[in-house]
């Protein structure tokens, strides 16, 4: 079952890279009271998640908080290493939370998973953005295979 506009996020436990190494953050905790634009990528340094995807909300971010959002993130499945490699290979500082969904537990409880084994990638995330209010997805934007529109920085800044 794929996640819709009015859900809860489910339950999950990723991992960010905080100053002592890596640490466990709860979806409960970094999601509650608060706005959080989360965007997901098939893999840490892949074409468009590098050329475009990231770079957009970068870029953006300014205006993103602007509009009342509390938080960017950035998922991938990824090990925590290769997401924070990754956040600081595209100068990410604090603009863009970088987490990392390693076995893919979260992504899989969204049901937006996909099998990317025949690229030699296995199990990674479709590409998507959503805004999530205190825990409950109040947008989703899902990306076709292939695609990337609906899930870009300028398009998820548009709806807010």
């Amino acid at each position: 079952m794929t996640i819709k506009q009015g859900d809860k996020l489910p339950s999950g436990t990723l991992k960010i890279m905080g100053a002592d190494g890596p640490q466990n953050v709860t979806t409960e905790d970094f999601f509650a009271g608060r706005k959080v634009v989360l965007f997901a990528v098939p893999g840490a340094f892949t074409r468009t998640c590098s050329a475009k995807h990231l770079p957009g909300f970068v870029g953006h971010a300014g205006a993103i908080l602007a509009k009342g959002v509390d938080a960017i993130a950035c998922i991938s499945v990824n090990d925590v290493f290769v997401m924070d490699a990754w956040g600081k290979d595209q100068g990410v500082g604090d603009k863009v939370a970088m987490l990392a969904d390693g076995s893919a537990e979260f992504t899989r409880a969204l049901g937006l998973d996909a099998d990317f084994s025949e690229r030699g990638l296995g199990i990674r995330s479709q590409r998507y953005a959503m805004i999530v209010e205190d825990g409950t997805v109040t947008g989703l934007f899902v990306e076709a295979p292939g695609a990337y529109e609906v899930s870009a920085a300028e398009a998820v800044l548009a709806t807010l």
